[in-house]
């Protein structure tokens, strides 16, 4: 197949470009705008590769878009603006992006004909729960610009589906690590920190709950939902390995040799998600497990950004 990868300069787009160009004969073109987040050196080792296109665009050119899309077979659709506290700031960005760019994406792959449509979405949508895990069938309460925006992108997609007949399917995973994810997020944020010797913040008490799957899995995850999966149908990819941030933030303690001393306590965010968790079934019934343990696959990310100073130094500046 020939993908249309949007968003793929930035951190689970980058590897999943890494997975595909590994593990299939696919070519792939890679549609990015290069925001803050995006980054052409995660994808340095395609520059060669034949089956490898990069095209600078942005979602929210329908122009550019429908002209650059023409030819493929199938849409998987990363690009999204997608940092919560960023949202809280400048939501207007996240929704011109999130939602007008999906609707454009949309329209343009059903005006081409396009044959799968894959909407990469979140389990913020789903807002926080006590106890248990969301079904895809359960409601969305997203509780930011962010989630909502997403929610909303999810809902633009499966009125298409329904309304217009898009061969669309949407996967919402639990947090992501891994390697090239931009030093905002939590994980690479205090790793980078700690390594430089720097607090890292904690907001609240440190007890919120997420759940952690290694991009690659995620990518397998995905791959999976555009081969396998039904079309309209949403597929949740989780992992069980739920940890509070404050336990997050001890792994990452001891991996960098700090001590809690490093902690800077930090005023809580108004309706800070307590708790996220989904239940994978649907997509474990295609054939999906988690393939790296959260133990291995935490190590080995501390390992990269050790490794990788080169890398991130640079990005640090534009937070």
């Amino acid at each position: 197949m020939r993908l249309f990868v949007t968003g793929a300069a930035g951190f689970i787009g980058s590897n999943y470009v890494h997975h595909v160009l590994s593990s299939s004969d696919n070519e792939v073109t890679v549609f990015d705008a290069l925001t803050y987040a995006g980054n052409l050196s995660n994808l340095d080792k395609f520059k060669t590769n034949p089956r490898f296109e990069f095209v600078y665009g942005d979602i929210c050119d329908s122009t550019v878009v429908e002209d650059s899309m023409k030819g493929h077979d199938a849409v998987v659709h990363f690009a999204a603006e997608s940092h919560v506290d960023r949202s809280l700031e400048t939501p207007d960005i996240f929704f011109r992006t999130n939602c007008e760019g999906t609707e454009i994406l949309c329209n343009a792959a059903l005006n081409l004909g396009v044959d799968r449509f894959v909407h990469i979405s979140t389990d913020e949508v789903y807002g926080s729960i006590e106890t248990g895990s969301f079904k895809e069938t359960d409601p969305l309460n997203p509780q930011s610009p962010y989630a909502s925006s997403k929610a909303n992108s999810d809902q633009i997609v499966l009125d298409f589906y329904s309304s217009r007949g898009l061969p669309a399917v949407i996967t919402r995973s639990c947090n992501n690590y891994g390697p090239f994810q931009f030093p905002e997020k939590l994980i690479p944020l205090f790793i980078t920190n700690l390594l430089d010797g720097i607090s890292i913040p904690i907001y609240g008490d440190g007890e919120n709950i997420r759940e952690w799957c290694h991009v690659k899995d995620n990518c397998r995850a995905i791959d999976l939902a555009l081969n396998k999966g039904e079309t309209g149908e949403i597929y949740n990819i989780g992992t069980k390995n739920e940890y509070t941030n404050l336990e997050i933030t001890q792994i990452l303690l001891d991996l960098t040799g700090n001590d809690t001393s490093m902690i800077n306590w930090v005023e809580d965010r108004l309706n800070h998600d307590r708790r996220y968790s989904v239940d994978s079934s649907k997509i474990e019934s295609l054939g999906w497990t988690q393939g790296i343990s959260f133990d291995n696959g935490i190590s080995e990310t501390v390992r990269w950004y050790i490794d990788n100073r080169k890398w991130w130094e640079p990005l640090k500046g534009k937070l």
